[in-house]
């Protein structure tokens, strides 16, 4: 195979890529090991000696096995342990009950068959009522093609003003804000008011599962109500038409849904992601983001895990995987996010004298 490294394991997702996030690691940041033969790559990064593994091995299903044995002595060799953030039910069937791993549930992710998606929004009069808000403010969808939309300035423009309503600082990994230089692949939706860009949509696709995440969708400061959820329409409406049977919008943290009960995770655990729900909403609110993805009538909710190559999952797998979204220290991340929440509230408390 030849080429370079993200081209080698672009031709591998496009082939066998199964997880919902196996386009993701062609995102920057990402760290590619190949098989030997190679027929298999893993996306990851190395944090606290912890490779921290994007989804799961991009291969057949009749090569996992192999794959994930040559993969972690690899990793075994080069003296770091091993942990698979966002596994669905692929790689779960394979690992689960194992010695020697353990396994937590990290939340859920809602999907959808598209060929269903248009008599689900049609019977939802709240759905269908945010769009006809966002019609009524003269709001319109199209695709954008990735030449037309790489590196546009509207887009950034739009991407710039969403983070800055985020509570921490952007985060990389699996939600990598940099996608506008390599659009490649991807499909772009984007919604305009008076030829201004209010939103936009970024696809990624799940091959063989000919399907699609919904990797992105950034807003801007005075995007209309409504505004996802007519990309939301337009989009998946769009794949239907081109024969999709699946679609994604990606995890929601910590969310309960479709996960067995009691749930399978250590008590230290449950007791810290309880005290994240609860305290943490000033900087990321689940509930919110739970409550969001909900509200678009998902026809099933699939289960999310994290399976570390240990026998249980530790405290140094945590703080690894808080530094693969981060990219620095968890406690950087914290402060830097307090920072910029306090200076948020200085210029909300400054526009409000003046008004």
């Amino acid at each position: 195979m030849n080429g370079s490294p993200v081209h080698r394991a672009r031709e591998l997702v496009l082939e066998f890529g199964w997880n919902s996030t196996c386009f993701q690691i062609l995102n920057p940041g990402i760290e590619l090991w190949f098989s030997a033969s190679g027929n298999a790559v893993v996306g990851y990064v190395l944090r606290k000696r912890v490779r921290v593994v994007a989804g799961a091995p991009v291969c057949s299903q009749d090569a996992l096995e192999a794959v994930i044995r040559e993969w972690e002595d690899a990793a075994e060799a080069a003296g770091h342990s091993v942990c698979y953030f966002g596994a669905e039910a692929r790689l779960n069937g394979c690992l689960i009950g194992r010695p020697g791993y353990s396994t937590v549930s990290l939340g859920a992710q809602p999907s959808w068959n598209p060929q269903d998606w248009e008599s689900i929004f049609e019977r939802d009069r709240t759905l269908r009522a945010q769009r006809s808000r966002a019609v009524n403010k003269h709001v319109v969808v199209r695709e954008w093609s990735s030449a037309q939309a790489i590196n546009s300035p509207e887009l950034r423009r739009c991407l710039t003003e969403w983070l800055t309503t985020r509570g921490l600082p952007p985060m990389h990994f699996l939600v990598e804000p940099e996608t506008l230089g390599c659009l490649d692949g991807r499909r772009v939706f984007v919604a305009e008011q008076g030829g201004r860009v209010v939103g936009f949509l970024v696809l990624s696709p799940v091959p063989e599962r000919n399907g699609w995440l919904t990797e992105q969708f950034p807003r801007a400061l005075n995007a209309p109500n409504g505004t996802v959820e007519i990309l939301m329409d337009y989009a998946i409406r769009a794949v239907a038409e081109s024969g999709a049977e699946y679609v994604t919008m990606g995890i929601v943290p910590l969310s309960l849904h479709g996960l067995p009960n009691p749930l399978p995770n250590p008590r230290w655990l449950i007791a810290l992601t309880n005290w994240v729900r609860a305290h943490g909403r000033r900087f990321y609110n689940f509930d919110g983001l739970d409550w969001f993805k909900t509200k678009f009538r998902p026809q099933q909710w699939e289960p999310i895990y994290v399976i570390s190559k240990e026998d249980r999952f530790s405290m140094r797998s945590l703080l690894a995987i808080a530094a693969a979204f981060s990219d620095r220290s968890p406690t950087s991340a914290i402060l830097r996010g307090l920072l910029r929440a306090l200076r948020q509230e200085v210029q909300w408390a400054v526009t409000a004298r003046r008004r």
